[in-house]
Parts: C-alpha cells; structure tokens; sequence
C-alpha cells in the first residue's frame, strides 16, 4: 500500500512539473514610449470581415445598428481600445477604387473580388460608411491607398476628399455627398505588399513609384496637422527591401515604413495546420514563427537606423498574427478559422516583442479584426464570439501610451523534438498615474513557471492580476460556449518588497498591476 501511494505522489508531482525562470525590470531605465498604434486593427474586404462581421446593412431589423454596423462589434472594439484600423485591404487595396463607394448606394457600381473568394462587391461598404464607423468606435482611419491599379490623382484626389475643409471639387463632392466637416484622415497607406499582390514590382521600381505618390498627397491635417504617409514595406526577412526603400526615399517623404509577418507553418494550399486540432509539433513551429518576430524588427531596425539613426520614421507591423487552414465546409478565399489558447499565447508574445521595439515599433495591425484569420471576434446571426486573442488584447491595453520598463529575462526552455524555444515571455510598463503593469507569457505546453522578478526602481505596495489559461491549448470559444475561455482574477503572484514571486500554469498569460 506504501509503494502504490508513494508512485501515486510522484506521479502527481510529475504533473506538476515546473521550471525556474528570473526576471529583472529596471525602472529607472524606462524612457519610450509604447504607442497606443501598437494595437491596432485590421478590416480588410475579405470574407466576412466587412459584411456580416462589421457591417449587416441599414436594413438589418434582427441585429442592432447604427447605419448598418453592428452596435455589439463597436462595444466590443470599444472595450477593446482599439486605436486604429486599416482599411479597406490587404491585397484588396491595390484593386480598390474609392469613386466606386461613394454617392448613392443603388447606384454604386459592382465589382469583383477577384482576390479573396471571386464573390461580388457592391460596394455598399464605402468612404463614408467606414470613416462615420471609426467615428462611432472612436478609432483613427488607416487608408491603404491603391498605387498596383490606381493612378497618382486617384489617390491624391482621395486625400482631399476625405481631408480639406475649404472649397475644392473634391471637398464640394463631400459635402454633396453629406458630410460636412473633413474627418481629418491622419494615417496612410502607399500601396500594400507591392512585391507582391500589390504589383509584383522590384524594390527599385516601387521606391521611385512612391516618391511619385507621396509627393502629391496634401500632408495638411486639420489647421496644424500632419498626414502620416506609410511605404509598403518588406515581407518577412526582405532587408534589401527595407535598405532600397530607406536610401532611396527622402525622410520628407516617408512617415513610416511597413512590414509583414505571419506565423504560418506553409504557404501551401492546406498546409497551414488546423485552427483547433493541431499536434503538438505544429504549435511549436507556430510560437517558433511567432518568436521569430523579435529577429527580424532587430535586423530591419538595423537596416533603417544606417539611414535613420534619429528613428524618425517608424517602423509599421501592419500585418502580423497566426495563419492556418479554414474551418471545414467554409470558402478558402473567406480566411475564416477559429481562435485557441495558442493565439492566446502567441498575441502575448508577440506583443511583449513589439513593447521591447517601441522605440522604432509605433504601429502594428492584427490581421483582421472580424472573421478573418487571427480575429478578436468571430459572428454567426445575432451573436458574437470574443476570441482568446481578444482578450489577450484587452488585458494589455493597460500598455497604451505607458513608459516601458526595460526587462532582462532569465528563462528556462520549451523544448520538443522539434527543438527549443524561451518558455517565458514578459514586458513591463509605467502608466501616467504610476502604476506599474507587467505582462507575462508561459508557452511551454506542460510546465509551470516559477519566476523571480526583481522590482529595481519600484516599490510597490500591493500586486494584482488577472489570468486567460484554459485546460488545453486547443480549448475556444464557440457560439454554444461563448465563455469558457475569459479573463479571471489571478492569485499566483507574492509581493515582498522590491522582490515579487509568480507562478505561471502552462499555456497562460498574465497581466499583473503593481
């Protein structure tokens, strides 16, 4: 009987595996800022992002809206503190002609999304119909402006629609359209992904291209603002795209450069691993993709401080989160896939890279907001589902526009057959009020974490918290469980002094408030 109960204690103990991890943040060294843009949306023409995620029309009597958009997607985004949100693509940009969503509805004309799904756009969704959107979401615009199809005064024409308050043919077109006072448009787009769907161009060709553009975009914002102008910038590990754009392209011209990364197992045609049943093996060659974000904003920070080195212009993340294959049964031109504890983990992480970036990172952008890949939520009729990511996003929302604490962390390792990754992820800030909030991530699939955080420059007299982990990493939300994975109080941090203890479960994130 001794013997069965003592295999009994070690195999729990083995349940209860933990591993060791140190953690200093060094408060005085705090001085950038983590911008607010850091967390910002993307709403792209795909699927059902636009309509039946953001949009059900003004003739929708069974779901309630304001001009056709969903009153519960604006609450949510509003929870959420959504900065800012990039529309109307994606790929979709470069085929978008803004002329063609305005003026209207019935006599808009139609047109073909041939990028995503061959359906038909009847462009019911337009100019007006997303910046009035923003408006109510209390978000910035982020237009990406179509250079692959457009033509110079398209866009510049744009501009000016959506910007100038005095008398011009494009603002009187506003006005005559019903809108009034200009919504002082501040952030935009010169194409998207122009060696890729957005023209396939060479870097060379591209720089000069927008030199073009952006030289005849009005920059007045309002009665002292400023446009924010952001080249399509590199895929992945492109640095000759980054350095050709850099030294070719005067500062007086560029804002911000841009840069896509998504943690994806294989571009090919099904490929990408389930949404919800993936191996072990396939989640972490996700999280090593997802890490991988770290290496390249170093070496493309690199790049553009030879060029740059007062990091005037910001490096832009405008696409980044996890990729894989569609739900069964739906469109794989829709890009529609479920939301698990391991886009959970990879949100954190990912944001805790851009946190230690934020000096030359001042802008990133999910992708998407609504039904399209790594999405902060999911509609089917009249209900919505609020996605792990989602509240990953909002637990770390206390980061918006904080000083970030500087952190040097000590971990032990997620290692599989596959190899070895950093099992802790974390970064800390300082809000204006004082407070202090440090978030934490634990990627390892079976071991808790015991970490040791070293307060220098913080004296704290009390610690708080609150916790997304669920039993398995596969765990998600559904329309017939909308909750079984949500935020809840967590008790596993110990304030001594300038000393705080944390034990992390497996597969979590932390935020904690100091």
């Amino acid at each position: 009987m001794k013997k069965q109960l003592l295999t009994f204690l070690l195999a729990g103990n083995s349940l209860m595996a933990f591993s060791q991890a140190s953690v200093t943040i060094n408060a005085s060294e705090g001085k950038h800022i983590i911008s607010r843009h850091i967390y910002g949306h993307f709403a792209e023409h795909l699927g059902r992002s636009i309509y039946d995620g953001f949009y059900v029309g003004e003739a929708n009597t069974k779901i309630p809206n304001k001009a056709g958009v969903r009153l519960d997607v604006v609450d949510a985004l509003k929870k959420l503190k959504i900065p800012n949100l990039r529309w109307p693509g994606g790929c979709f940009a470069d085929t978008y002609h803004w002329k063609d969503g305005i003026g209207p509805k019935a006599k808009r004309p139609k047109i073909v999304n041939t990028w995503w799904g061959g359906v038909t756009e009847d462009n019911s969704f337009g100019t007006h119909d997303f910046l009035n959107m923003c408006e109510l979401i209390g978000t910035e615009p982020y237009l990406a402006g179509n250079v692959g199809s457009g033509t110079v005064q398209e866009l510049s024409d744009w501009v000016q629609y959506v910007n100038f308050e005095k008398n011009s043919p494009m603002s009187n077109l506003r006005q005559q359209n019903g809108r009034q006072a200009p919504w002082n448009v501040r952030y935009w787009g010169v194409a998207n992904e122009a060696w890729g769907c957005g023209g396939n161009m060479k870097p060379d060709y591209y720089a000069n291209l927008y030199r073009q553009y952006s030289t005849f975009m009005n920059t007045r914002v309002g009665s002292n603002g400023k446009i924010f102008r952001i080249a399509s910038g590199a895929s992945d590990n492109d640095y000759n795209w980054t350095e050709t754009l850099m030294k070719n392209i005067p500062g007086s011209l560029m804002e911000g450069i841009a840069m896509h990364h998504y943690s994806v197992l294989s571009w090919g045609e099904g490929k990408k691993s389930s949404a919800t049943q993936f191996t072990d093996q396939e989640y972490f060659k996700t999280m090593q993709q997802a890490l991988l974000m770290d290496e390249l904003i170093e070496k493309h920070s690199a790049v553009m401080d030879k060029y740059d080195p007062e990091k005037k212009i910001a490096l832009i993340v405008d696409e980044w989160g996890g990729w894989y294959n569609v739900e069964p049964g739906t469109n794989p031109g829709f890009l529609y896939q479920q939301n698990t504890m391991r886009d959970a983990v990879l949100a954190g992480a990912t944001l805790n890279i851009f946190h230690k970036h934020c000096e030359r990172v001042r802008m990133a952008n999910l992708a998407q907001a609504i039904n399209v890949l790594q999405s902060v939520i999911l509609t089917k009729g009249d209900k919505i589902i609020l996605t792990p990511t989602y509240h990953v996003l909002e637990m770390y929302n206390v980061h918006q526009d904080a000083t970030m604490l500087p952190v040097d962390v000590k971990t032990a390792d997620f290692t599989t057959g596959e190899g070895k990754l950093p099992a802790v992820s974390v970064s800390a800030s300082r809000d204006k009020a004082g407070k202090v909030h440090i978030s934490l991530v634990n990627i390892d699939l079976a071991k808790a974490q015991e970490i040791s955080i070293d307060l220098k420059g913080i004296r704290g007299t009390a610690v708080t918290g609150r916790i997304l982990h669920s039993a398995s990493v596969r765990d998600h939300n559904t329309f017939e469980n909308l909750t079984k994975i949500k935020p809840a109080a967590f008790t596993g941090a110990k304030l001594s002094g300038d000393k705080l203890t944390v034990s992390l479960p497996p597969v979590s994130v932390v935020v904690l408030e100091i």
